[in-house]
């Protein structure tokens, strides 16, 4: 059965070749969530041979010293930046078990079939194949969410993606078939001077509205929303947003890993020891 689509597949790679010439100006983000994948995949002792880079952008990750990496994007012009290869995360091409290591920061939050995406990304894996993940998840943005929701009073529309909470990107690690799933939460604020410079960043990390049937902000609506972000300045004229940025870390399944205890395998009784004395 197909998933419908969330968002707009066209206008998504439209909206990645548009950001392509001025991204460096607007990678903060992306940059946050690739130290916090470098420093993950620093703890690992183990050799990667294969990489895939999933959502490169502008290939600013680095891959292990030795490793053979591919870079692919849905965007053609980021895709063609870094020599890669052009897919949707969830419609990848690659052949099963091709990679030992697939990172991927800043583009799974707009995936239409994300439980379709993490399935390809753990079979492209190779048994106990490692993959790391970040994106924006749930109680992002959440100024930019209240002042839009101000601005259009009476009839709000949907200008925000649905985000996804740290609990839930867990369990779908899990639905995925992936072994020993972690998924943890790191925060990020950034004040900004005014609303134009918010708006701004997103156009330029292509993070701005992507939903099917979305409808265009009016001028007097973004007038309002401005006036509301300004309202919410603190007492050095800068509005706080919100990022949430939810990781992901994966294996895919292999004999040599750690296995849970088989159920009703213990020795120790839970009522003896509650009544052991302290």
């Amino acid at each position: 059965m197909s998933v419908p689509d969330i968002f707009d597949r066209t206008a998504r790679r439209l909206r990645r070749d548009r950001a392509v010439p001025g991204f460096a100006g607007h990678d903060f983000l992306r940059a946050a969530m690739l130290e916090g994948i470098e420093e993950r995949l620093g703890a690992v002792t183990r050799n990667f041979a294969d990489v895939l880079d999933l959502g490169s952008f502008d290939g600013a990750f680095r891959p292990p010293p030795g490793a053979r990496i591919v870079r692919c994007d849905a965007g053609l012009s980021f895709a063609a930046s870094v020599g890669g290869v052009q897919a949707d995360e969830d419609r990848l091409p690659f052949a099963d078990a091709s990679f030992d290591l697939v990172v991927s920061a800043g583009v799974l939050d707009s995936v239409n079939d994300l439980p379709g995406a993490l399935t390809l990304i753990r079979r492209a894996l190779r048994p106990d194949g490692l993959f790391l993940a970040a994106f924006t998840g749930a109680g992002s943005l959440s100024t930019l969410r209240a002042v839009l929701r101000d601005a259009e009073r009476d009839r709000p529309a949907a200008r925000i993606h649905p985000q996804i909470d740290v609990r839930s990107a867990g369990d779908l690690l899990v639905r995925a078939g992936f072994a020993l799933p972690v998924a943890d939460l790191e925060s990020l604020t950034v004040r900004y001077g005014d609303f134009g410079r918010l708006i701004g960043d997103l156009r330029g990390m292509a993070a701005t509205n992507l939903l099917v049937g979305r409808t265009a902000l009016r001028r007097d609506t973004l007038a309002r929303a401005a006036e509301a972000f300004a309202a919410r300045a603190d007492a050095d004229g800068r509005t706080p947003e919100q990022f949430e940025i939810v990781f992901l870390t994966g294996w895919a399944p292999a004999p040599s890993q750690p296995q849970p205890a088989r159920r009703g395998s213990g020795t120790a009784s839970l009522a003896d020891a509650l009544r052991r004395p302290r």
